[in-house]
């Protein structure tokens, strides 16, 4: 006859497992999500992005703003996590975040006084950490990514008429954009930006140069439509020469790195090109590995 939990001894009741509940671990996705963008917000330097120095070429945008409108998605990546949990992906799964994402759009104006200062980035998040509550705790980076192209895959058949500068900047450069990079599994995020983090966590590089070189990683590489849409293809080849000479001078930590890392954000300043997807996709690379349970990070940390 089995035991009930209250009879059995102290050490042995505190080791059974106990599963959280759906909203305490969307609860808990909720919180990554935010604190990945927060992360992203305060690192500096980023080339020509909002960090602790400014606005960089934006604007309509500085660090306090950017802030408020990070906090105010929490409760759209809330509702994002409970409905996706424990279904698979489809056409009304598409929808229906698509509609948590519009409303957070509508949120995050709300915060920012109408500037936009996470759309892409509600995009990205939303469907990764959609991706993680069907996933599991137990799921890669790779896996969840995955999971999340799954999702973008199907077309949002109710999203209202609109001409963004993203999509524009696809047509015009031929380019796939945050659309094509979603469907494709992220791999901007799994296959550059995670590895160049982890490979610099593991040479003993602290975590502000470890998210700088990953954010170079994605940025030697990446077609950001927001670096087309500002500055057209000049502004996006300076932006992926720049960065690769990051990398190539040693990464961010080195001397060499740092000045050309300097050199870079001046660079952009002039041409007031934001390389904004990319600063999106870094976010990502945060919250997924962020996301996965202590030992596989600690695992994950350690990969060259």
């Amino acid at each position: 006859m089995s035991a009930n939990l209250s009879e059995l001894p102290r050490c042995v009741a505190d080791a059974t497992p106990r599963r959280q509940s759906p909203r305490r671990r969307a609860l808990r996705l909720a919180d990554l999500a935010v604190d990945a963008l927060i992360a992203e917000a305060l690192l500096t330097p980023k080339p020509a992005l909002v960090d602790r120095r400014g606005s960089g070429a934006h604007r309509d945008l500085d660090l306090p703003r950017l802030l408020r409108s990070a906090r105010s998605l929490h409760g759209a990546f809330l509702e994002m996590a409970m409905l996706a949990e424990g279904r698979e992906p489809d056409q009304a799964l598409r929808e229906d975040l698509a509609l948590l994402g519009r409303a957070g759009e509508c949120d995050m104006l709300v915060a920012t006084g109408g500037s936009n200062a996470h759309r892409g980035a509600i995009w990205v998040i939303g469907l990764l950490v959609a991706a993680q509550a069907m996933s599991g705790a137990d799921a890669t980076p790779g896996e969840v990514a995955a999971q999340a192209g799954c999702i973008a895959a199907f077309p949002d058949r109710h999203a209202p008429p609109q001409d963004l500068h993203g999509a524009r900047a696809c047509r015009r450069y031929g380019v796939r954009g945050a659309r094509g990079e979603a469907c494709a599994g992220f791999p901007h995020v799994v296959d550059v930006g995670l590895p160049a983090m982890w490979t610099a966590r593991a040479h003993g590089i602290d975590e502000t140069c470890a998210r700088l070189d990953a954010l170079m990683a994605i940025m030697a590489s990446l077609d950001d439509t927001c670096l087309l849409h500002r500055g057209g293809l000049p502004a996006l080849e300076a932006a992926q020469s720049g960065a690769r000479a990051v990398l190539a001078a040693g990464g961010s930590s080195t001397t060499a790195g740092w000045r050309a890392l300097l050199r870079l954000d001046a660079d952009l300043l002039t041409r007031h090109a934001s390389p904004g997807g990319c600063a999106d996709l870094l976010a990502a690379c945060v919250f997924l590995d962020r996301a996965q349970p202590s030992a596989a990070r600690n695992v994950s940390s350690t990969r060259v």
